[in-house]
């Protein structure tokens, strides 16, 4: 199923991976595919190269383990193709997937699973009624703001609910910049406004957005943290 927000201008919005010569829309559809994400400011170094492929494969231990004590309904913010959406119906609970990609969103419906074509600072249902959102694989970073993206999840999550959220290994880090998305053949998106946060950064802003972090734990190199309203 593939709701459609039919708000145009999404359509024009920067977003990651998006525009440009599409390198994330065909990482998808390639399951070696290694994309790196490049500050466009000049001399200053971009992140790790990403497995993509990862991306489209099934949930690993690291992932279904981020499902621990989770409760529905889930929401995967920039859900992509749909693993954490498969991972927790496989746990019985009932998962939705929201992102701006309509190549993950068409390849996520084709497999079953119910996605919103749309940005999770558009109107979205159960706002104030979702038990467990997801902010994995650096999606802390949509929208180059995650003070305003950690505002919205408070707004989208029920009383007793709790987010979710990969954090860079840095504890420190909290840098918002302009990003581009390149790939091995030197395909690259359009800019876009990305961010990247440690757990340190995550404590100090998430007390202003109406949240507070009350578990982090690190998993095969990743690491997490488990945010509840205040």
């Amino acid at each position: 199923m593939t709701l459609l927000s039919g708000r145009p201008d999404l359509d024009s919005a920067p977003t990651f991976g998006s525009g440009g010569t599409e390198p994330y829309a065909a990482a998808l559809r390639d399951e070696t595919a290694v994309l790196f994400l490049r500050n466009t400011a000049a001399k200053l170094p971009g992140s790790a190269p990403m497995d993509a492929g990862r991306w489209s494969a099934d949930a690993d231990a690291t992932d279904r383990g981020v499902l621990t004590g989770a409760t529905g309904p889930v929401l995967d913010i920039g859900c992509g193709p749909g693993r954490m959406i498969r991972a927790a119906r496989d746990l019985g609970l009932s998962a939705v997937g929201v992102d701006v990609s309509p190549t993950a969103v068409r390849i996520a419906a084709t497999a079953g699973l119910i996605v919103l074509n749309t940005s999770v600072f558009a109107d979205l249902p159960l706002e104030g009624g979702w038990g467990t959102l997801l902010l994995l694989d650096g999606n802390i970073g949509i929208g180059g703001d995650p003070g305003a993206l950690l505002a919205r999840c408070a707004q989208l999550l029920t009383t007793d609910g709790a987010l979710i959220v990969e954090v860079s290994a840095d504890p420190d880090r909290d840098h918002a910049y302009e990003g581009t998305l390149e790939d091995e053949r030197g395909r690259r998106s359009d800019v876009f406004p990305w961010a990247e946060i440690g757990i340190d950064a995550l404590r100090a802003r998430s007390a202003t957005a109406g949240l507070r972090v009350v578990q982090d734990w690190v998993s095969d190199g990743r690491w997490f943290a488990r945010l509840v309203r205040r």
